[in-house]
């Protein structure tokens, strides 16, 4: 027991402190891309290191807002005055991998650790779509996923929201135009948040929910 105490002790406070200092991030972090590009095809990949800025916030609201045409951005958009009045303090989502291969899970799934504490902003996973307020969607959602996120999404009860994280969920990433994807979320249900990565960092991804809820300045 006192050795689990010490051992937390000398970890120290390892939460972060953003939103409220700005986060800093190793030389190779690939965050917007300083070129015109569709983000929510890119895959950020390693062909051309200075293409890319260490800005993490990429999320937007319209999917034509992911085509940059040169270094400015519209990022999210908060929800109307009616929806922050109901889910604005206590949101809980339910995650649906819809033919991902993992990336983008494990970013979701990080952001519920130590160093994120996603639930300090209100937000919370839970098990069931009758007791979630939005669905976080990954994958470019396969033909054998489609009927499992229609159904999803309709037993979730009004109002709620929809949140497609990574180049899959976007646009099918490096899957589009197979017979077994459907290319993305919005042609199946429709959608509030796009965050594009592959895959995005979690901060990425919690910057993009607190401008959702209005939480940044």
């Amino acid at each position: 027991m006192w050795g689990v105490i010490v051992n937390r002790l000398k970890q120290g406070f390892r939460t972060l402190s953003y939103p409220k200092d700005t986060p800093s991030f190793p030389k190779r972090f690939r965050g917007k891309p300083n070129v015109p590009v569709d983000m929510g095809k890119c895959l950020f990949n390693v062909d051309n290191e200075t293409a890319y800025s260490q800005d993490y916030r990429m999320a937007v609201s319209k999917k034509e807002d992911l085509v940059l045409k040169g270094n400015e951005i519209k990022l999210a958009a908060a929800l109307d005055k009616k929806m922050l009045r109901v889910l604005g303090r206590s949101l809980k989502l339910r995650e649906v991998c819809a033919g991902s291969c993992g990336g983008c899970d494990s970013g979701i799934q990080a952001m519920s650790n130590i160093v994120f504490d996603l639930s300090r902003f209100g937000i919370q996973f839970v098990a069931s779509p009758r007791h979630a307020d939005g669905l976080i969607i990954t994958g470019p959602v396969t033909k054998n996923m489609e009927l499992a996120l229609k159904k999803t999404y309709e037993a979730m009860p009004h109002p709620k929201v929809v949140i497609a994280v990574g180049a899959c969920a976007l646009s099918g990433g490096p899957f589009q135009g197979s017979k077994e994807v459907n290319d993305g979320v919005d042609g199946i249900i429709p959608v509030d948040l796009y965050i594009p990565g592959c895959p995005p960092h979690p901060l990425t991804i919690l910057d993009g929910l607190l401008r959702l809820l209005d939480k940044l300045k």
